[in-house]
């Protein structure tokens, strides 16, 4: 995908799956814009000091000020937003109080949707149109999977909303908003974490990346309001 000359900002961008699309973006001449949480991820991300990606510290995309301050660091209107933050909790419904229900709607949604409006501001300023990916989970599409981790169900599920209803807003203006659900993906965590599971299966990052790499990219002329599912053989 050509992004060259073009601004991009990626939300988790130090993660595994982030790492990927940061990875193919600067390839693609993308100016990449990246914030982080904890000092830890920016000094293992594999991009750093690519002259192409700025590293922005923040204290929680879900406070306004902290969002604004990244889409300022862009310097001019992003040509797009792609937005992978989140966090990822199991807990029955009996088991989650308020405060682990509010950090999973904070962590996944809140915060893709400031990113989402500050995004969306800015292009609208600058009239030139752009690309907006969100994130999803499976459990946003198919709500009895989320069964045991209804929170992030929750959370996720909004995502998936914000993404379609957003779409409809803003098509108009030359903005497709659209957004991947993944499955459990290949990652070094995740393998840990279910050692038994059949690994082979599931979607791997590079894969995820590529579909959210065409969604965001000019050579997608005509899909918005899409969720997409990306669930490998899962």
């Amino acid at each position: 995908m050509d992004f060259s000359n073009r601004i991009v900002v990626v939300t988790g961008g130090t993660g595994a799956l982030g790492a990927a699309v940061v990875g193919h973006l600067i390839t693609g001449g993308a100016r990449c814009i990246v914030p982080y949480v904890h000092a830890a991820e920016a000094e293992r991300f594999a991009h750093r000091g690519d002259k192409n990606v700025t590293l922005v510290s923040v204290r929680d995309l879900a406070d306004e000020t902290d969002v604004g301050r990244v889409y300022a660091e862009a310097g001019a209107a992003p040509w797009a937003s792609i937005q992978i933050a989140g966090g990822f909790a199991m807990g029955a419904v009996a088991d989650t109080d308020r405060k682990a229900l509010m950090a999973q709607i904070d962590g996944n949604l809140v915060s893709c949707f400031l990113c989402c409006r500050a995004a969306v501001n800015a292009m609208l300023a600058a009239r030139q149109g752009g690309r907006i990916v969100n994130v999803a989970a499976r459990p946003a599409l198919e709500w009895r999977s989320g069964a045991g981790m209804s929170a992030y169900a929750i959370a996720k599920a909004g995502v998936a909303v914000l993404t379609t209803t957003l779409a409809e807003e803003v098509a108009k203006d030359g903005i497709l908003v659209n957004a991947v659900a993944p499955s459990i993906m290949d990652t070094p965590a995740n393998r840990a974490a279910m050692p038994k599971a059949d690994h082979a299966a599931w979607p791997k990052v590079e894969e995820v990346a590529a579909t959210i790499l065409f969604l965001a990219s000019a050579d997608n002329r005509v899909t918005r309001g899409a969720i997409v599912p990306v669930y490998g053989k899962s």
